[in-house]
């Protein structure tokens, strides 16, 4: 290739395609949106078009898909989108998204799987490996730190190195080493000052070296800052299209020596391979004629929109006490009918807003779903309450106070089933929400209903978490999210029991927005965003200030029960083999953040057996989580996520499950030694079926080495005392200072919090100021090489401009 030529390929053709080197056989090809769906826009391909796409299988959206807590059956929907993908001549979805929820308030909410990046990461990783088994690429996003709307494409996330380690980038480590993605997006944000498409450290030293990235980095569509520093920093391409003004400036930095061949060389090449990779793919399906099995994958998003239904409460009702859920079909009839009670069972909420708005294939409402299901004649509708998309539709000119009266009387004395949730306005890509609530007119219908009916269901739907306080009007309650084109059927398959809910809560449904310390940051202001609350989101966040919540994270019901027994520990040996049941196991010292093997060396596996106790046949999510008992050097929370498992029983049935538990399960990033270290001490792993419903708890001790600080000229006394190698200088050149002080506890504790180079400085010491600068010289070069504190990248954050 020429240079022109190589430089040519590092930008896009127009908005949607990837520049072609004809006389080398390299093809033009077409990226798109995703994530939960194609959207290929149909015109065009020169400019965006949000509401002009080619119709495709609308799934359900990542706030779903994360709630199954089934990598096996989001496996099965990334298949699905690799089909289409490729059956509509496309190389690459954009997508999925994995940013943590670190608030509920982020208007893209409902394209995140999860506030915990385990549950993030697994998930993710099988919507990966699905799309690209098909042949086309997946593109992860958006990395990194890009947890709200809000100034999205300027603001700076201030994140610490230890939260950006153990809750930001996990998620995109797993499956960047678990999957290989063929693409990364990187985010229009700043992480600690620096642009996100900019950042060598988060571009290449992490991507690349530590995680072993072998794709193209893409940017966010207008997210390049500067383009020379973002292709010298790891940023391959550019989207959209320049005009060809960023192609010249890397041609005209190369040839000034500003930038070297080699690294154009590089990005051209990993962009050649990810569209030489998928041309077969495409090719084969032109050659099948580009068609996919469209009614399947209906099917498929109507099983995992029930699947990633929540059913979050399900109480008794009426003189036999039986619960809520599920409603027997053949008990309505055209005399005693069901009330169903909700302008979204006409007109749905089914997709977000933004970028991934698809068109879909077919469109299910859950008035025709339960329709279909029980007869016309057996199924009351009332719409309720007002919708702004619903303008035009019969009785949208009442007021809201007749609406409202109508739907009480269709209600009186029956079995009310209510949809409520979030309307489209509330939430969307570009912006963010100001609270939580759900429309006042929709909260008086609940609690006007439940006066009335001899049973209330309600059905939330809306990507995100919403205030439940008015819960207590509902006899059962659930959360349905954005379930795609079929999640209407799939409302009437929960409710009259066709199929259970099985879906578990991938986010904390708080009480209120004052419970999550993320708030009081959020969304920050000047540009500049500081996430104060560290590592502490979401469960973590209120487990540790011990608050009250709406529903736990990992929460959810079903139409049957289950009990946990045998839950206990097996240790696994160096040689791999199951040697004995365990409550203690010996971790390793620290582990560098590039060492896979090492962080994945397995200590114990936790097993137990899982029974249905119930009638029907069900799922079930078990939960494992490992919590720091005791004093600790850091804060930590009470328990964190550390495995799961989701097992299907008939009625009766048993099964054992086993979850491993590795040495970076029981890692905290320490920022000082820049590596994942394991804190020796007491632990308690936790086996259950959500983060407040653990009822085994296993005791555990753990060793391991204590990490080595690097000896700095203002370590304190004491840690010069606990260091291997200056302590044993500092016993011998202080030592009359040090036996006069150990003979008053206090005096000793109280200098010994003391950097040692001030406490040198007073007058009595056995060392001067010269003399101890001496010291930390041979004790340095006694120690080798240390990191300090800030050093590197990762380290201390920049000052505020």
């Amino acid at each position: 290739m020429t240079l022109e030529e190589k430089a040519s390929l590092t930008s896009g053709d127009d908005f949607w395609h990837l520049k072609a080197i004809e006389r080398l056989g390299i093809p033009r090809i077409m990226v798109t949106d995703g994530p939960h769906g194609l959207r290929k826009q149909a015109t065009a391909t020169d400019r965006p078009g949000l509401g002009d796409s080619v119709p495709a299988t609308c799934f359900p959206t990542a706030a779903t898909l994360g709630s199954t807590w089934d990598p096996e059956l989001i496996g099965a929907v990334g298949r699905a989108l690799g089909a289409e993908t490729a059956a509509n001549g496309v190389a690459v979805i954009l997508g999925p998204g994995v940013n943590m929820k670190r608030s509920p308030l982020c208007g893209r909410n409902f394209e995140y799987l999860a506030e915990d990046p385990l549950l993030a990461g697994r998930i993710g990783a099988a919507l990966v490996a699905g799309i690209q088994a098909q042949g086309v690429g997946a593109c992860l996003k958006h990395y990194a730190v890009n947890n709200q709307e809000t100034d999205r494409m300027r603001v700076d996330a201030r994140v610490s190195p230890r939260a950006l380690r153990e809750i930001y980038l996990p998620a995109f480590e797993h499956i960047v080493r678990a999957v290989q993605p063929w693409s990364l997006m990187c985010s229009y944000n700043r992480v600690n000052g620096i642009h996100a498409s900019e950042d060598p450290w988060l571009l290449s030293t992490v991507l690349r070296q530590e995680w072993g990235f072998e794709g193209v980095v893409v940017s966010d569509w207008g997210a390049v800052n500067e383009r020379v520093p973002g292709l010298a920093a790891g940023l391959d391409l550019e989207m959209p299209a320049s005009g060809g003004r960023t192609d010249a400036r890397i041609v005209e930095a190369v040839r000034e020596g500003r930038l070297a061949e080699a690294v154009l060389d590089t990005a051209a090449e990993r962009i050649t391979t990810l569209i030489l990779r998928t041309a077969a793919a495409l090719e084969s399906a032109r050659a099948a004629g580009g068609g996919y099995d469209a009614r399947a994958h209906h099917a498929l998003a109507r099983r995992v929109a029930a699947e990633g239904t929540v059913l979050l409460k399900n109480e008794p009702v009426g003189p036999t006490a039986t619960p809520a859920l599920p409603l027997a079909a053949g008990s309505f009839t055209a005399e005693h009918p069901l009330a169903l009670i909700g302008e979204f069972a006409r007109t749905p909420r089914y997709q977000g807003a933004g970028s991934s708005v698809i068109t879909p294939t077919r469109l299910d409402t859950a008035l025709e779903g339960f329709i279909q299901a029980l007869g016309e004649d057996a199924v009351a509708f009332a719409p309720g309450y007002h919708l702004a998309e619903a303008a035009g539709k019969e009785g949208q000119e009442l007021s809201a106070q007749v609406l409202r009266a109508n739907a009480v009387e269709t209600a009186r004395g029956a079995t009310a089933v209510l949809l409520v949730g979030l309307p489209q306005i509330d939430e969307s890509e570009g912006y963010d929400r100001s609270h939580m609530a759900i429309p006042t007119e929709q909260v008086e219908l609940v609690r006007a209903v439940s006066q009335v009916a001899a049973a209330t269901i309600v059905i939330v739907v809306g990507g995100s978490a919403v205030d439940l306080s008015w819960d207590g009007a509902a006899d059962a309650l659930a959360i349905a999210w954005l379930g795609g084109q079929a999640g209407g059927s799939a409302i009437a398959d929960v409710v009259l029991g066709a199929q259970a809910p099985s879906g578990h809560l991938a986010e904390t449904l708080p009480r209120r927005l004052a419970d999550l310390p993320a708030q009081l940051n959020f969304p920050g202001h000047d540009s500049v965003v500081d996430y104060g609350e560290g590592v502490f989101i979401g469960y973590r966040a209120v487990d540790a200030m011990e608050r009250k919540v709406a529903y736990p994270f990992g929460h959810g019901l079903t139409y049957t029960d289950f009990t946990l027994s045998g839950v206990h520990m097996r240790h696994v040996g160096d040689t791999g083999e199951d040697t004995a049941e365990v409550r203690a196991v010996r971790a390793r010292g620290p582990v560098s953040a590039a060492d896979a093997e090492g962080q994945a060396r397995v200590l114990a596996t936790v097993r137990a057996t899982v029974t249905n106790t119930g009638q029907r046949p069900g799922a079930q999510v078990v939960q494992v989580y490992v919590g720091r008992t005791g004093a600790s050097a850091i804060q930590r929370a009470p328990r964190e996520l550390r495995g799961f498992t989701k097992v299907r029983l008939e009625a009766g049935r048993s099964t054992g499950v086993e979850l491993a538990l590795t040495q970076r399960d029981l890692s905290f990033w320490d920022e000082p030694s820049q590596a994942w270290v394991v804190e020796a001490g007491r632990y308690e792993v936790s086996v259950g079926f959500s983060s407040r419903d653990l009822p085994a708890v296993l005791p555990l001790e753990v060793q391991a080495p204590a990490p080595v600080r690097g000896l700095r000229l203002d370590s304190t006394l004491g840690e010069w005392l606990g260091h291997p190698v200056g302590g044993p200088l500092m016993e011998q050149a202080l030592a009359g200072t040090l036996a006069r002080l150990r003979q008053d506890r206090t005096t000793f504790e109280m200098m010994s919090a003391m950097p040692a180079n001030r406490l040198v400085a007073m007058p009595g010491m056995d060392l001067d100021p010269p003399a101890y600068r001496a010291l930390l010289d041979r004790a340095r070069a006694q120690e080798g090489p240390a990191v300090e504190p800030g050093d590197g990248p990762g380290g201390a954050l920049p000052p505020r401009d």
